[in-house]
């Protein structure tokens, strides 16, 4: 596989097996990335990671410098990114510690800087976003998990929201009727910022939580942080069995 890169979302700040050779903190022209980047190997495979909310945790989504974090995986030479992510269910496949390879978006998010080229002195570009995620690689992440047999959905619409509070019910059964299956809120404009740069970009989402509405109750995050460390464990797996083929 060319040189990979995995954006680790909540639940993952750290990625297991991964060999550390050297830390790079770069300077961008849109600021500061989220964190360092993690240069080594996955079993032999040259890999880049980013801590998406920084390490610790610390960045909500709605703040998240996606330009400065994408540039600097070109800058590093990456060719394929794949982006970790927890996300809410909507329909009824997706419950807590479901896996999801989503195929489409719907970008709900307002405020953020979505493109490279809306600066002056840039061209305006217009990119085909038709398929927002790459499908050869989203092949390979389905390969894999088949591989592992851990069950996985292979389709699902993401539907990106603002955050970083979670939703009400009236805008998940909004988002339900539009054709999301999941919900989070880093899809946008990530994909379409790695899509800007001629980056092969793939998503794989761990359902954390029901979304609002969709069980009784409120959601905690005592319930997020246990289906994530069911789901994430065997997303690893999958990653692990991914750079492999």
């Amino acid at each position: 596989m060319e040189k990979l890169a995995i954006i680790g979302g909540t639940g993952l700040t750290q990625l297991a097996d991964f060999k550390l050779n050297k830390k790079e903190a770069l300077t961008t022209p849109y600021g500061p990335p989220s964190a360092d980047y993690l240069i080594g190997e996955l079993n032999g495979i040259s890999t880049v990671f980013l801590a998406r909310h920084g390490n610790p945790h610390s960045i909500p989504p709605n703040k998240i410098n996606y330009c400065a974090n994408i540039w600097g995986l070109k800058q590093l030479g990456v060719e394929n990114i794949i982006a970790v992510a927890a996300v809410g269910g909507i329909t009824s496949a997706m419950g807590p510690a479901q896996i999801a390879i989503p195929d489409q978006i719907i970008d709900y998010t307002y405020g953020r800087k979505h493109s490279f080229f809306e600066d002056p002195g840039t061209a305006v570009t217009h990119i085909d976003f038709t398929y927002p995620y790459s499908q050869p690689l989203r092949a390979r992440l389905i390969d894999a998990a088949s591989r592992t047999g851990i069950h996985i959905s292979p389709r699902a619409t993401y539907g990106c929201t603002q955050g970083p509070r979670l939703e009400t019910t009236a805008e998940i059964l909004r988002m339900e009727k539009d054709g999301c299956d999941i919900v989070g809120m880093t899809a946008m404009p990530e994909a379409a910022l790695a899509r800007e740069l001629g980056l092969n970009y793939a998503g794989i989402a761990v359902v954390a939580n029901w979304a609002a509405g969709k069980t009784e109750g409120e959601i905690t995050m005592t319930e997020i942080e246990h289906n994530l460390h069911s789901g994430m464990a065997n997303l690893g797996l999958i990653l692990q069995k991914l750079v492999r083929l």
